[in-house]
Parts: structure tokens; C-alpha cells; sequence
């Protein structure tokens, strides 16, 4: 399905969605078509987006505009009466193409803020999301104080994705480094980008293996945000998540607790005595996983909740 805006002197510019179902959000006979500005872009987009139903029209709309203006977000609307040059018109329409398709925007991006940074993603990779945020939030005084009893800290990030998490505390803490665990080759590849992107690559080790399997320890603190969900609920989730982020960083197994019973299984072995382990978790799976950790002898020390109130992060003591 391919849409464009156009535009005739008389009236205001409407949005026109054709393709093969012959869709269209205004149907109408062009005139002379002429260039639109970057507010009657914006304008007739958000309204595009809106009306396929997606939940932020407005602001899916700024950042895909400002990317191909190359400008901040924030400032889009300053220049909302100047005319939008067509190679950025074409691009454009290509990214609402794609959003109207149901690509999520940072996908289209191809990359997302976190935390200080941004970082690149892949198909391999899921988008990090703020609720991540919490889990290096809670990992970051304990790599102080790790630092401050032995003058550095060795970390393993499992599941490393984009290298997030890693290289958000490896950018904080300059006596930290890192082991980068995925099984996915890609994921690796993303990761490293992004570690050379935030000046980090030297203290990050990328490990293509599963969990804790290739590494030996002694580690100071396992971080992950493993896959949760359970396979029976992936064809539930949203189709921004189930359609574009891989299946093997979402599928917890049938119970969508798996990830949490291998990585106990090694965490005793491969931690020092006092080392921390760090997980994110999914939403009423606290109980089950603190049970899972007691029994392989780690201890639940914190439970922190997101902005919803919801358990979200476990810190585990050895």
C-alpha cells in the first residue's frame, strides 16, 4: 500500500491513502499539486497515523519528520511554514508507509534512546524500553560499591540485545567492564556497534553463548532482562512487539520461566561470594523466580516496582 499527501491552492491539503484495497483517508480529483510545509506535513500525518489507530499519531509523527529534516524532535514546530524539499518528502512518506503498516517507529528509526545513550537496533535485537531503565538504575550503586571495595567490577549482561544495559554502566563507571552474552551472532554485532558508538568497546567483551554456559566466573553481578513471556502469550502481545522484536528474546517457555531456572543453575558457580545477580522480570513472576533462586542458594534482597507499581526488577545476593 503506498499513500501520499497532495495539495490544491484552493483548498487545504488532504491525505490520500491508495493501494490495491483502494483505501483512501480523502478521496478527491488533484490539481496542480503543489510542495507542503513541514506543519501541513505534520498536520495530515498525525491525522493518518491517528486514524489507523495507533496511540501516539502526534509524536510518531514529529520524530519521523525531524529525522529526515535532521532535526531535533522539539524543534520541528518551529518550522512548521517551511516548505519540505522533496527528497525529505519522499523519505517521509516511505517512513508513514511504514508506520501505517504497523512498523513501530523507533524500528524505522533504527534506533532508540536509553538511558545517556542511543543505540542502534536490529532485527535481532528488541527495542530497549524504559522499563530496563530500572535494572541498571538498581545495578548502578551496587557497581559502586563494588568498585569502591575492590577497584573494579566485572559484569555479565545475559541476553545482551543492543548491549544496553552493559554499556549504560560500563559509560558510568570507567573501572567497570563487561561480558556481553547472546546467542544470536547479530545481536553481537548490534552490541558492538553500539559500544564503540558510547567509547566503551576496550571493557566490553562480547561472548556469543547460552546464559552463563562459556563463562567461568568469577563474576561481581549478573545482569539480565531475559525472555518472560510464555509462549502460549506471544500471539497476545501487541503487534508492535509480536511482529518486530525476536521471538527469542520474548518466549520464556510455557511457563515463560526457563531463562530464570538456567541462570540460577549457574549463578552460584560463576558469582564471587557476595556477588549480586540483577533481573528483570514480568509482570506477577516474583514469587516463582525468588523460589527458583532460594533453591540453587541466592537470596532475595530487593524487589523494585515500575512507575505502575508493578515488580519489575529482582536483586539476588550470593
Amino acid at each position: 500500500m503506498r499513500w501520499s499527501l497532495i495539495a490544491r491552492p484552493a483548498n487545504s491539503p488532504q491525505l490520500v491513502l491508495t493501494g490495491e484495497h483502494g483505501v483512501g483517508f480523502a478521496a478527491m480529483q488533484a490539481e496542480e499539486p503543489r510542495a507542503l510545509t513541514v506543519g501541513e506535513y505534520l498536520r495530515h500525518a498525525s491525522g493518518a497515523i491517528r486514524e489507523a489507530g495507533f496511540a501516539t499519531p502526534d509524536l510518531d509523527a514529529r520524530l519521523l519528520l525531524a529525522e529526515v529534516l535532521g532535526e531535533e524532535p522539539r524543534a520541528v514546530h518551529r518550522g512548521s511554514g517551511t516548505i519540505v524539499e522533496p527528497v525529505a518528502a519522499g523519505r517521509f512518506e516511505g517512513f508513514l508507509a511504514r508506520r501505517l503498516a504497523g512498523e513501530p517507529v523507533h524500528r524505522i528509526l533504527g534506533r532508540r534512546s536509553f538511558y545517556d545513550h542511543e543505540f542502534q537496533l536490529s532485527p535481532e535485537t528488541l527495542e530497549p524500553r524504559p522499563d530496563t531503565e530500572i535494572l541498571v538504575e538498581v545495578a548502578r550503586p551496587l557497581v559502586a560499591d563494588t568498585i569502591a571495595r575492590q577497584g573494579t567490577c566485572l559484569l555479565a549482561d545475559i541476553g545482551t540485545g543492543t548491549g544496553a544495559i552493559a554499556i549504560s554502566l560500563l559509560a558510568m563507571f570507567p573501572e567497570a567492564r563487561a561480558l556481553a552474552i547472546d546467542l544470536s551472532p547479530g545481536a553481537l554485532a548490534t552490541a558492538q556497534r553500539n559500544a564503540l558508538t558510547a567509547g566503551v568497546a576496550a571493557r566490553m567483551v562480547p561472548v556469543a553463548g547460552d546464559y552463563l554456559a562459556a563463562i567461568g566466573g568469577p563474576l561481581d553481578i549478573i545482569l539480565s532482562n531475559p525472555p518472560y513471556i510464555p509462549s502460549a502469550d506471544i500471539a497476545d502481545l501487541d503487534a508492535d512487539v509480536r511482529n518486530f522484536d525476536p521471538r527469542l528474546a520474548l518466549d520464556g517457555g510455557a511457563d515463560g520461566l526457563e531463562a530464570y531456572r538456567a541462570i540460577a543453575a549457574s549463578a552460584g558457580n560463576a558469582l564471587k561470594r557476595g556477588g549480586s545477580c540483577v533481573l528483570e522480570i514480568g509482570q506477577g513472576q516474583a514469587p516463582a523466580i525468588a523460589a527458583i533462586f532460594a533453591d540453587r542458594g541466592l537470596r532475595l534482597e530487593a524487589q523494585t516496582p515500575d512507575l505502575a507499581g508493578i515488580i519489575r526488577v529482582l536483586h539476588f545476593a550470593h
